[in-house]
């Protein structure tokens, strides 16, 4: 079993994918409404909307849609992505890439459990956590 997140978003979700691929990297692949070999029933001003798009990091992905007018958009609430890295810069690199235009709920910091740890929300209304644990050997 695999376990991966899916987002849902009201008509961002192409540009906060283009922004996670350009900030995570990775492999980007989308499909729209409009490109669904079915008819869908989908009004024309959301036929140019993300159907489904997948971000594959490694072996772990992340994947999104926006919503349609019968499933009304309530926002992101009550999850975070949660990224795990294992040395300093990649976390100050993430952080400052992700919280620009959001808001910040805890800064970049040392903690109890890591040597980094951050929760932010960017600027499409995801929330992040960063967690950084490097070995005290190697500082």
């Amino acid at each position: 079993m695999k376990i991966h997140a899916y987002l849902m978003f009201d008509g961002q979700c192409e540009a906060a994918f283009n922004h996670y691929a350009e900030v995570l990297g990775g492999k980007l692949e989308l499909m729209r409404y409009a490109d669904s070999p079915e008819d869908m029933e989908v009004p024309a001003e959301y036929q140019q909307r993300v159907m489904h798009v997948c971000l594959t990091v490694g072996e772990q992905l992340l994947m999104a849609s926006d919503n349609l007018p019968q499933y009304p958009y309530e926002g992101i609430k009550g999850c975070s992505v949660s990224l795990q890295v294992d040395n300093v810069p990649e976390a100050e690199r993430l952080y400052e890439a992700l919280s620009a235009g959001g808001s910040v709920q805890m800064e970049l910091q040392a903690t109890f459990w890591a040597t980094r740890f951050a929760m932010l929300t960017d600027r499409f209304g995801v929330s992040w956590m960063i967690n950084c644990v490097v070995d005290s050997q190697e500082g």
